[in-house]
């Protein structure tokens, strides 16, 4: 059995999601954000990141991680910002003892729906389907931390 903690990295809200996979069926364990203010000084939101991540892999018990990579957009400051939030994510996954493997968008939109064009309403409704979801798990951040995991998964098997 191979548990994944896929990760969508953010520095205000962090999407997070648990997934095995037993005998090629994904089964969603828990998925939610880690969230830090805005205005609260950067290092305590470093150390609540970690701080939460730390024990969310405690609990969990993941055997493998997937992180999705930077997307770089026109907002530098805001690249670096959450640059260093996910450096405190790979460093909790490192010191887990985890295989840590990054995903780029185009990786996760393709593992998830074989088609690296497809738009957020495409990859999200196909976590739904794979997972037996309910509904579209919210924010965002939660359903694409899903699709990291799932992503994760697809390459690990």
């Amino acid at each position: 059995m191979t548990v994944m903690l896929g990760i969508d990295p953010g520095l205000a809200i962090t999407g997070f999601g648990f997934v095995e996979q037993v005998s090629g069926t994904l089964n969603p364990i828990t998925w939610g954000a880690i969230t830090t203010p805005a205005n609260t000084p950067l290092g305590e939101r470093l150390a609540t990141i970690y701080a939460d991540l730390t024990a969310l892999i405690h609990r969990y018990k993941p055997t493998h991680m997937a992180v999705e990579s930077l997307f770089f957009n026109t907002n530098v400051r805001t690249a670096f910002l959450v640059g260093q939030a996910r450096g405190i994510m790979l460093l909790a996954g490192q010191q887990a003892g985890l295989p840590v493997a990054d995903y780029t968008p185009l990786q996760v939109k393709q593992g998830v729906t074989g088609y690296g064009g497809a738009d957020k309403k495409q990859v999200q409704y196909m976590v739904q389907q794979l997972l037996r979801l309910p509904q579209i798990p919210k924010p965002d951040d939660v359903a694409d931390a899903l699709a990291v995991a799932v992503c994760g998964l697809t390459a690990v098997r």
